[in-house]
């Protein structure tokens, strides 16, 4: 998610790093225990338990951390930028901390 229309003093900015979140892994991990327990069930159940792991294995490699853009200024900090990317915000992250530096 990118915030579009907003411009940040650079003149105001006292630091920047990034920040990532982790996506919850509840969700993904209660079908992979549904899974096994229908497993121990018997032969009977074992579509539901294939289909049960496998939903939960599908679900937790499809989740993605975000990894953001934080700038602090004199007001507090502030999320700048945010982005599946970890590798673009990392150089994001440098090329405003360069601009500080270079600042002064």
């Amino acid at each position: 998610m990118m915030y579009q229309g907003k411009t940040y003093a650079m003149s105001g900015v006292t630091s920047v790093k990034s920040w990532e979140k982790t996506p919850s892994r509840k969700g993904p991990i209660i079908l992979i225990v549904i899974g096994v327990l229908l497993l121990a069930a018997g032969k009977s159940a074992i579509i539901g338990a294939v289909l049960f792991i496998g939903g939960g294995i599908a679900w937790w490699v499809s989740q993605k951390s975000e990894f953001s853009v934080m700038l602090t200024s004199a007001s507090g900090e502030m999320q700048a930028y945010t982005s599946k990317d970890g590798a673009f915000v990392s150089k994001i992250v440098n090329a405003v901390n360069d601009a500080i530096v270079h600042r002064g």
